[in-house]
């Protein structure tokens, strides 16, 4: 394993303490990112540069891509200098980003014709959970692929599991993001209904912290209204763009359409905040 060299690109939020989990478990990790300011704190941990997507892979065994969304992907891979302009072969790209199952299928199939491999393997959890290597990653691809570099995505989370071809780690994740923007409403409207009969909102969250439903999102959110904190772990507008990413999958509820509209809505002034802002959207749209 330690052999194996690692090529990251995208240093955001969540992609700098994963590949820097990497970097303490021993592997040799190299960088890529559009923003070079925000290497600086894995070059200092001993993590090596590279300019371009196209020199990261030709200096790796495994390339993992975490980027906000489809049009990010296809620069990554198919931009000046991306990924499979190098044109190399045996090489592996794991795609940790969340995005859609077609833009999974699509590289897998371009990754395939240049006989490099492709994994979709988005996570679940958040800058806390990446920091302590919790994460819960979801897999879509083929087998003998994953199996090959299972012991390095244990290294970033407490739970692998493949799930079916490509593409399905993305409509796993899809469908677990949809499930965190319902229950992101629904927590914030039943607050606003209990506010509006005179409930304190600290009570609320202490009969529901101390029920059935307690469980540490409603407290790790629930704080974050209280305190009045929605410095993001999580975007308002990347649920909203998760939303209408599962949208365009076949997610045809009136739940899904009713959340959709909400956050879409909603992200016009604060997508920039945490999800759990909905609340002010919803507050402020009484």
């Amino acid at each position: 394993m330690s052999t194996i060299k690692i090529g990251w690109i995208g240093l955001g939020k969540m992609g700098v303490p994963m590949a820097e989990n990497l970097i303490k478990s021993g592997l040799p990790v190299s960088v890529y990112n559009r923003n070079k300011a925000k290497e600086e704190e894995l070059l200092a941990k001993g993590a090596q540069t590279a300019p371009s997507p196209a020199a990261l892979i030709e200096q790796s065994d495994v390339v993992i891509v975490m980027v906000s969304d489809d049009r990010a992907i296809h620069a990554v891979f198919l931009g000046e200098d991306g990924l499979l302009s190098a044109k190399t072969s045996g090489k592996t790209i794991i795609n940790m980003s969340t995005v859609s199952s077609a833009i999974s299928r699509e590289m897998s199939i371009l990754c395939s014709n240049q006989n490099n491999h492709y994994l979709d393997a988005p996570v679940s959890g958040s800058v806390k959970q990446a920091e302590s290597a919790q994460l819960v990653i979801m897999v879509g691809g083929e087998e003998n692929v994953y199996e090959n570099v299972k012991e390095i995505l244990e290294k970033l989370g407490k739970l692998t599991l493949l799930v079916g071809g490509a593409g399905a780690g993305n409509a796993a994740k899809l469908a677990v993001n949809s499930m965190i923007g319902f229950y992101t409403q629904g927590l914030s409207e039943a607050i606003l209904f209990a506010k509006k009969n005179d409930i304190k909102i600290d009570d609320f969250l202490t009969i529901i912290n101390n029920g059935a439903l307690a469980n540490v999102y409603t407290k790790t959110k629930g704080d974050a209204i209280l305190n009045n904190n929605f410095e993001p772990a999580f975007y308002l507008k990347h649920i909203y763009k998760d939303l209408g990413l599962a949208r365009d999958q076949g997610l045809d509820t009136p739940l899904g359409e009713a959340a959709y509209e909400s956050f879409r809505q909603a992200e016009k002034t604060l997508g920039d905040e945490d999800l759990i802002a909905i609340i002010k959207h919803l507050d402020s749209s009484k």
